[in-house]
């Protein structure tokens, strides 16, 4: 089996990513979901290393990579720049929300380097929701930005993990969930206007994307992420749709369903 790799790459902006490579096969990258870092695939990493060459990294603002600054940068960039140093030409691409979104922005970008896509629970660039759905957030957002211009992020955090971490943090898994998110609790003020974004957004491309889709929709979702899972599935020219009775971090909260969904349609993907 290839060398377990972990280090530093620096790319453009002033940006420094941590990273974590190992194990044997088709190459998969996973893209950790935002207010949190590349830890939440720890129920995946090891497991899945038997069957494929697994890279998981920290994006920027997250885990060990640097914090944007004011020079301009790019998700995307920041992840071509990664598999360009560790000389991986095509990958699989499995993100959750945030890593969702930057899984199909660059399916986009760089096609030919995506030999399949499993958006999880995934945001989605230009993505319009609907007026109930604003209503949704506004109820619940307005009381996490008193908190946080109070400067009380705890409770900011603690409020949006309500959101996010829907069925609770008591657990082992929402223990570990919640964990993680005090880690990287510096996210709530941090500041990421110097990101660029494709154009146009992802949400008026769906149909351009081309490779093997799996959308993973979580059933505890807020409803414009369940929309927006379903639209994606809809979209896409090679699209398919499973639902997974958990909440937003559907990896950690429902290991054993995550991987009976995704490892059998990666391993056949693989194959053609």
């Amino acid at each position: 089996m290839p060398e377990r790799e972990e280090g530093f790459v620096d790319v453009s902006g002033d940006g420094r990513l941590h990273y974590e490579i190992a194990g044997a096969g088709p190459f998969v990258t996973l893209l950790h979901p935002g207010l949190w870092d590349m830890r939440t695939w720890d129920p995946q990493f090891e497991p899945w290393l038997e069957r494929f060459r697994v890279l998981r990294y920290d994006q920027r603002g997250y885990g060990q990579s640097s914090r944007p600054t004011e020079s301009p940068y790019s998700h995307v960039r920041d992840l071509v720049a990664l598999l360009d140093h560790l000389h991986i030409d095509r990958t699989a691409l499995v993100g959750c929300s945030m890593g969702g979104a930057l899984a199909i922005d660059a399916t986009l970008t760089l096609p030919e380097r995506v030999w399949a896509l499993v958006p999880i629970a995934p945001g989605l660039g230009g993505f319009v929701e609907t007026d109930d759905e604003e209503a949704w957030w506004d109820e619940r957002g307005a009381p996490i930005e008193a908190a946080v211009e109070a400067g009380d992020l705890e409770r900011a955090q603690d409020l949006s993990l309500g959101i996010w971490a829907s069925q609770g943090v008591e657990d082992d898994a929402g223990a570990r969930i919640k964990q993680i998110a005090r880690d990287n609790i510096h996210e709530l003020t941090m500041d990421e206007s110097a990101a660029e974004e494709i154009d146009p957004p992802a949400a008026l491309r769906l149909a351009d994307i081309d490779v093997p889709t799996l959308v993973i929709e979580a059933r505890h979702d807020p409803p414009d992420g369940r929309r927006a899972s379903q639209l994606i599935a809809r979209e896409v020219l090679d699209g398919r749709l499973v639902t997974i009775d958990a909440d937003h971090v559907v990896n950690m909260r429902a290991p054993e369903e995550f991987d009976d969904a995704v490892l059998p349609f990666l391993l056949d993907v693989a194959q053609r």
